[in-house]
């Protein structure tokens, strides 16, 4: 092994390794990769930021401007309520919500699918009277079901494009995914409609009213100690004991009391940080002498609203305070679920997650106004009033789009190019908001992956691997070698994240298949099914995060559903890929 080839095993170990620990964002972490290799030699400074001009790239950031401007018509909501409005059983309800996300996703990002979605089916849930969980997982699995179905559907299909074009000069088209995207999506649909729903425990996110609507885990939130408090002398672990809420923390004058919390006693005027579901909690603003902070000692009537912080929304990683939340919005934040990660300090200064479920206080318009802008999802029915009649150019527009590149007539980056071009010319994207769209922490971690995917293959890394593969395996076969790298990425990819299993998979397949003397596209189908695999954990993919919180879900809830959906999966690969594509 050369040097070279040393180091950037090094370099993408240690990436990887910071991916798994999920302490700081992944476009971030894939840049400090990229210029690590950059500055030991190993990727040249002028290909160093090839990546962001890659047709894959070009391609990511224009279906996430279409995709916000579908969801912004309206259209869609209208189309989900129809589709449910004459049904009345869970199975239905799972069937018709996840066919639409699965068709949603084949054309749109999975996050963007599962957004748009999201609020509907909670709220069917709630007009019928189950749980959201019976819904939200099956949702969440079906728009990574479907983005396998076409070249758009997920960026690692757009990477597993590019890669092919770079060994064979062909690239994979629109609809070359389709013979096993489809079979997988429609069976696993049918599983979830059918079976997958009835596995999940039926006390999971049981409804409930008012704020408690939802089953998450406790809230966190700032109760000041009123004056004439009956807890003003007493102690911090009589509340605990008495109610079960858990004190964080206790604020006294502007600082923190720092004692043990047991030994502390509540003095009128503290502000107390509640770790609490929200019946103790209005149970002590009520009778016990407390009053939210966000309410104020006098207790002013608060406009609450809920909602979820999606990946790579403008809030995530930052806290109510650095984005002055309520001068620049108008907007308090009172409560923040945070499914069971640790909370330290303030709650104004808590740096937010993807995941977190959090409580708004402010007018029911501003509050909407000020979630778009943030990148949150409302965990409530939406009523989208938007420009329809110019908003439904979109879809035929996007349909003209996506016929072109299915037909080849221009590549895909190209074809929907035109479309945001097309959809700019006639006013249905607005120029002000053009780029609000495109997932930028996305678009970098592509950029940055590209590269390092190409060194190695340049540095002859990706056949070193291959070699240690087929000699693990020597008398596999191309059929049992299929069977192990469709195995091993659907292993990988709950760890990772989907992007970087491709950049690290597929060069690697490609220098297996070369030396086994047979067609790479079979193995590329096999990593690109399997990036999307992510089914087994709540991190695996962002989608599973999202719906995390508001389903009430537990680990072992995603195993028990998407295990035998993971099986049907690689059943239906084993079957379909080989005599679709061959070797």
């Amino acid at each position: 092994m050369t040097w070279e080839q040393g180091a950037l095993l090094v370099v993408l170990g240690a990436t990887l390794g910071v991916f798994i620990l999920d302490r700081w964002r992944f476009d971030i972490v894939a840049m400090a990769g990229l210029m690590t290799c950059v500055l030991a030699g190993i990727i040249r400074p002028e290909a160093a930021f090839a990546g962001f001009g890659n047709p894959a790239v070009i391609t990511v950031a224009m279906v996430l401007i279409i995709s916000r401007t579908l969801g912004r018509s309206g259209v869609v909501d209208e189309v989900a309520h129809r589709l449910t409005a004459g049904i009345t059983s869970p199975a239905g309800h799972v069937a018709a919500v996840c066919g639409l996300g699965a068709l949603l996703s084949a054309f749109m990002n999975n996050v963007g699918a599962l957004a748009l979605l999201m609020p509907i089916a909670l709220s069917t849930a709630k007009r019928y009277g189950y749980s959201p969980a019976i819904l939200l997982m099956p949702l969440s699995f079906a728009t990574l079901l479907g983005g396998m179905t076409t070249l758009i559907g997920t960026p690692p299909n757009l990477l597993i494009s590019t890669f092919r074009a770079d060994a064979t000069g062909n690239r994979f088209l629109m609809f070359d995914f389709l013979p096993i995207g489809l079979a997988v999506s429609v069976a696993g649909v049918a599983y979830l409609a059918l079976v997958g729903w009835r596995l999940i425990p039926r006390e999971r996110g049981v409804p409930r009213d008012d704020i408690d609507r939802f089953r998450v885990s406790d809230y966190v939130t700032e109760a000041l100690v009123r004056p004439g408090s009956p807890w003003a002398g007493r102690k911090v672990a009589h509340l605990e004991a008495e109610h079960g809420a858990k004190v964080i923390g206790t604020i006294r004058d502007g600082r923190r009391v720092f004692a043990r919390p047991g030994t502390v006693s509540f003095q009128s005027g503290d502000i107390v940080l509640l770790e609490t579901d929200t019946a103790t909690l209005r149970h002590l603003v009520e009778l016990e002498g407390f009053a939210l902070v966000a309410q104020g000692a006098g207790g002013r009537e608060l406009v609450l609203t809920e909602a979820i912080v999606i990946p790579n929304a403008l809030i995530q990683g930052s806290s109510a305070l650095s984005l002055d939340l309520r001068q620049r919005w108008g907007v308090n934040l009172v409560a923040v679920s945070r499914q069971g990660r640790r909370f330290e300090g303030r709650l104004r200064d808590a740096n937010l997650s993807a995941g977190d479920i959090l409580l708004l206080d402010g007018d029911r318009d501003i509050v909407a106004e000020a979630m778009a802008e943030l990148g949150c999802v409302p965990l409530a029915d939406r009523k989208l009033e938007f420009e329809p009649q110019r908003s439904i150019l979109a879809f035929p527009l996007f349909g003209i789009s996506v016929a072109i590149a299915a037909f080849d007539l221009a590549s895909a980056a190209v074809a929907f190019t035109c479309a945001v071009i097309a959809m700019l010319a006639t006013r249905v994207i607005r120029l002000g908001t053009l780029y609000e769209g495109v997932d930028w922490p996305v678009i970098t971690l592509l950029g940055a992956m590209i590269p390092l995917g190409t060194a190695v293959q340049t540095t002859g890394l990706a056949d070193r691997i291959g070699d240690a593969v087929i000699m693990l395996a020597p008398q596999a076969g191309a059929f049992g070698m299929l069977v192990v790298v469709l195995l091993a990425t659907m292993a990988v990819t709950p760890v990772l994240n989907n992007t970087a299993t491709v950049v690290i998979m597929a060069p690697v397949v490609i220098s297996i298949a070369r030396q086994l003397g047979v067609s790479p596209d079979a193995f590329l189908m096999a990593v690109a099914i399997g990036a999307s695999c992510d089914f087994l954990t709540p991190f695996g993919h962002h989608n599973n995060s999202i719906i995390l919180g508001p389903g009430g879900y537990r680990f072992g809830d995603f195993w028990r559903v998407g295990l035998p959906l993971e099986l049907i999966v690689i059943v239906l690969s084993l079957l379909i890929i080989p005599r679709v594509w061959g070797f």
